[in-house]
């Protein structure tokens, strides 16, 4: 977490704050072999120097950022989560509760379809 210690510092809601060193800390004990990476001054991680998923909050919101084939994929289950989403994110607002269980799936699938990609994003 020490990683991203002068991003959450930075967010003055406390709520806030609280919610998102909880996704960032989970997200480093739950998949230690992930790199935390401060990038367009947004925290994510990164697998073999290609991102994973990445995270930005907002005033009603905690931004997940899956890249779209992520999204695609379990469009579905953002929505029965109770959360909406754009073409490039996930909306999870700061009153509803993470679904770390989606969370963790949408890593994975990140990690094991980008295995053998060797570039940042995917093409």
């Amino acid at each position: 977490m020490d990683d991203f210690a002068q991003f959450v510092a930075k967010i003055g809601n406390p709520q806030h704050r609280s919610r998102t060193e909880e996704v960032l800390g989970w997200v480093s004990n739950k998949f230690p072999n992930l790199m935390p990476k401060i990038a367009w001054n947004q925290p994510m991680f990164t697998d073999h120097d290609t991102f994973i998923i990445g995270f930005s909050v907002a005033k009603h919101h905690m931004a997940v950022a899956p890249e779209r084939v992520g999204i695609n994929r379990f469009s579905e289950a953002i929505v029965q989560a109770g959360y909406d989403h754009t073409k490039e994110l996930v909306r999870i607002p700061w009153d509803k509760p993470v679904d770390f269980s989606l969370l963790e799936k949408m890593i994975e699938f990140n990690i094991l379809d980008k295995a053998d990609c060797s570039t940042f994003w995917r093409k």
